[in-house]
């Protein structure tokens, strides 16, 4: 049910009841089934409190009844966020005052959840990768050990907090999007997240029993997600530091003789040797050919007999799946990555060809077990002409420069002058101006 007055119209008599029935459903389908008998959202003209069963939202079109767009999502965002705390923490009654992340923080993830499930071009602040960066990776104009001197951990208490939003809503629900979406993935994610729902509904879940039940449900070992993200003020920024492209040799004296044409054919003219061709008129062996012997004809690279010999008896030992890998032209890529931030995240790569094709190849955060700085050699059937880490901006990463080969500096916005636009006529509201002049 909603209850409003006649201010409230026309967004919430066209939206709100609408919305209190989707987020019911939607929050049951990833948590536990709304056990309640009723649910109500009743306007007021700013906050959002939420009570069972009751909740208070904000949400005022103008005057003339038009409103912005950002009063009509704003709306629906505050009535699905103060709705779905029947589930967090009314039926999975966590502890808001020591633990506000078990409460804001995943009451806040199944809010994105069902946002995207209203609208597909929803525009969710939270819960985006790219929307928490600037958070998590401190303040840049700060003196080097003060970067993040505002910046807590999930886990610390709530009285501590200084940015008490972006560390009890946004950073947990954003850190539990990514475990779905990049590391876990959606099916295995849904399953661990609902049977902690329906393991702890009525009862006092501790952070431990949530980290224990997801990794319980899904039989995978998240210790290095929740020690990164809950317990840290680790950001994430991964870096490709170098790539060294290389081929392997083939046995085939004809195909290493091509090769070792092609790379002497790229090899850079050694600028001496260019400036001689013209300043020095002739040299010895050009003036005196008595001075030319076996090695002034010679050519190292072309294949003899005696090589061809020597290839057909070693092929003869190889078995048929060794002589199809022999015959395809492979290019080896190793990558060097650096973890800077320190934050612990999978790798993602999207591959370039020079045929325009592009490949996405996924690494699994276990890379990182051994070190900050790794490296692992790729085989490639095609040529490689760039790589793009992190192509979906699925991770947080804090610094876009470091993250491409060939390297591509990531644009920053530079305001030069920036114009207050409160006050101006929102886009419906102005329409509905040009259309009474047309009229006119």
């Amino acid at each position: 049910m909603s209850f409003y007055p006649k201010e409230g119209n026309p967004l919430w008599e066209m939206y709100s009841t609408k919305v209190v029935a989707h987020t019911i459903k939607t929050y049951s389908k990833f948590t536990c089934d709304y056990i309640y008998p009723v649910a109500q959202s009743i306007h007021t003209d700013r906050i959002g409190m939420e009570y069972p069963m009751i909740c208070f939202n904000g949400g005022r079109p103008e005057k003339d009844g038009t409103y912005s767009e950002r009063t009509k999502y704003g709306m629906i965002g505050v009535i699905t966020h103060e709705v779905g705390h029947n589930f967090f923490p009314m039926i999975i009654n966590s502890d808001e005052r020591q633990w506000t992340w078990m409460d804001e923080g995943l009451n806040t993830f199944v809010q994105y959840l069902t946002e995207q499930e209203w609208d597909r071009d929803y525009p969710s602040w939270r819960g985006k990768p790219r929307n928490i960066v600037d958070y998590m990776k401190g303040d840049p104009n700060a003196a080097p050990d003060k970067v993040k001197a505002r910046i807590e951990p999930i886990m610390t208490n709530s009285e501590s907090l200084t940015q008490f939003g972006n560390n009890a809503y946004g950073k947990p629900c954003t850190a539990l999007n990514i475990l779905r979406e990049t590391v876990m993935g959606r099916e295995l994610f849904d399953h661990a997240f609902k049977t902690y729902c329906e393991r702890w509904k009525f009862k006092h879940p501790t952070p431990a029993d949530f980290f224990r039940s997801m990794e319980d449900a899904s039989g995978v070992d998240l210790d290095w997600f929740w020690r990164g993200w809950f317990y840290t003020t680790d950001h994430v920024d991964i870096s490709i530091e170098n790539l060294k492209y290389k081929r392997m040799d083939p046995r085939d004296p004809l195909q290493a003789e091509k090769f070792k044409r092609d790379d002497k054919s790229r090899e850079v003219a050694d600028i001496s040797r260019e400036r001689n061709k013209t300043d020095v008129a002739q040299v010895v062996v050009e003036r005196d050919p008595s001075t030319k012997d076996f090695y002034n004809r010679y050519d190292p690279i072309t294949a003899t007999e005696r090589d061809m010999t020597e290839f057909e008896k070693w092929k003869k030992g190889l078995k048929p799946e060794e002589l199809a890998l022999l015959n395809e032209d492979l290019h080896l890529y190793e990558l060097s990555f650096k973890n800077i931030g320190g934050l612990v995240m999978p790798v993602i790569l999207e591959w370039e060809y020079a045929d325009g094709t592009k490949e996405t190849e996924r690494i699994p955060a276990e890379i990182w077990k051994t070190a900050d700085e790794v490296s692992k050699v790729f085989v490639k059937r095609k040529e490689v002409k760039s790589v793009t880490l992190d192509p979906f901006l699925e991770t947080a990463d804090c610094d876009l420069n470091n993250n491409s080969w060939p390297p591509k500096m990531a644009p920053t916005r530079f305001d030069i002058f920036k114009e207050q636009k409160w006050s101006m006529p929102n886009p419906m509201q102005l329409e509905r101006k040009q259309g009474e002049v047309k009229g006119q």
